[in-house]
């Protein structure tokens, strides 16, 4: 077989063994292109791992849209996690609703409310749970493992595509006739909140888009940190 078909056997194998041993586990998608490989792959099997999504509420309708289109095509309601309104109506009060911009504790606090927190709620009683990561999207990803020890929610973590690298994604996407968000033909390979994204320019890195106002190692929302460190605590393969 060739490198590609390896990884996509790998990978399937990883998605099996955590239905083996592993359960319950859930997959949080963003909707992305590397999130709709592995939608995917747990639909078209028919494996029992949840899907569930962080409805932050700063999402692109295009984003959004995803959910329509997932339905449509798997006949499945992805499980969509929102902010507590309370929380958020606190952080808008008290700095404003885009006060993100203004320092990077500011936009931490943010996706704390917006992501971090839902976050927790869509993994309790859990073992595990799946993120679409690759080791290639970013400086803060270079040393990914497939499986690792999440310590912040006592949990195992794994990222079936970590040794995926961007072709990879979209030869899959194509030879499978995948759906992804229509935010990937406009120059939007890494996609987060509206207000947190923007198009990138040919050659820059694929997560330049994102919180491009700060510099290439704060960027990172907080689902993989714990006390702003990478969580990277033991790799188990």
């Amino acid at each position: 077989m060739s490198d590609y078909d390896n990884l996509v056997a790998d990978t399937k194998a990883t998605l099996g063994r955590i239905v083996l041993e592993f359960s319950p586990a859930v997959f949080a998608s963003s909707l992305a292109a590397e999130d709709m490989v592995l939608t995917d792959m747990i639909l078209r099997s028919g494996l029992p791992i949840g899907i569930f999504t962080l409805e932050t509420g700063r999402l692109h309708a295009e984003t959004l849209g995803m959910l329509d289109t997932i339905k449509e095509k798997y006949a499945y309601d992805v499980e969509c996690f929102r902010p507590d309104p309370a929380a958020v109506d606190a952080y808008v009060n008290d700095h404003g609703l885009n006060a993100f911009y203004d320092s990077i504790d500011l936009r931490k606090q943010c996706c704390g409310i917006r992501k971090v927190e839902p976050l927790g709620r869509a993994l309790a009683g859990k073992l595990a749970w799946v993120t679409g990561q690759r080791r290639s999207q970013s400086a803060t990803r270079t040393e990914l493992p497939v499986q690792e020890l999440d310590a912040a929610h006592g949990m195992t973590k794994f990222n079936p595509l970590a040794d995926w690298s961007e072709a990879d994604v979209w030869k899959y996407i194509r030879d499978n006739e995948v759906p992804y968000n229509p935010l990937h033909d406009r120059g939007y390979p890494s996609i987060g909140c509206a207000p947190c994204t923007r198009a990138v320019e040919p050659g820059e890195d694929v997560r330049a888009g994102r919180w491009w106002w700060e510099n290439a190692d704060t960027k990172e929302c907080g689902l993989h940190m714990v006390d702003g460190k990478l969580i990277r605590i033991k790799s188990t393969t």
